[in-house]
């Protein structure tokens, strides 16, 4: 009957163990994964907030502009990708700056 009882009381206990062992492993992607990522999307909105006429950009697609004007109500900027070629992008889709200068990875 002792047996028993002692068998019972080692299986609630692994029960805590394996409580304790996914808090380490959730707190472990914390660190490592989920907040850099967090850092990462905050120094590039805040880089996108930034912007002014005049700067070199990069966007999502690859290219590479000057901006020649920024429209807060509709959240797009007009960048300039040749001379006298003038497009328009979301300003969520500019990632880096022309100049060479990355946005930490």
């Amino acid at each position: 009957m002792t047996s028993i009882f002692l068998a019972a009381q080692a299986q609630q206990g692994g029960g805590y163990s394996m409580l304790i062992m996914m808090v380490a492993i959730f707190a472990i992607m914390w660190f490592f994964m989920i907040r850099p990522q967090q850092k990462k999307q905050k120094e590039i909105r805040n880089f996108q907030n930034s912007l002014q006429e005049g700067t070199q950009v990069v966007t999502g697609g690859g290219l590479h502009g000057t901006v020649k004007k920024i429209n807060l109500e509709n959240n797009t900027i007009d960048i300039e990708i040749a001379r006298g070629v003038v497009v328009t992008c979301e300003k969520n889709y500019v990632f880096a700056d022309g100049n060479g200068a990355q946005l930490t990875k």
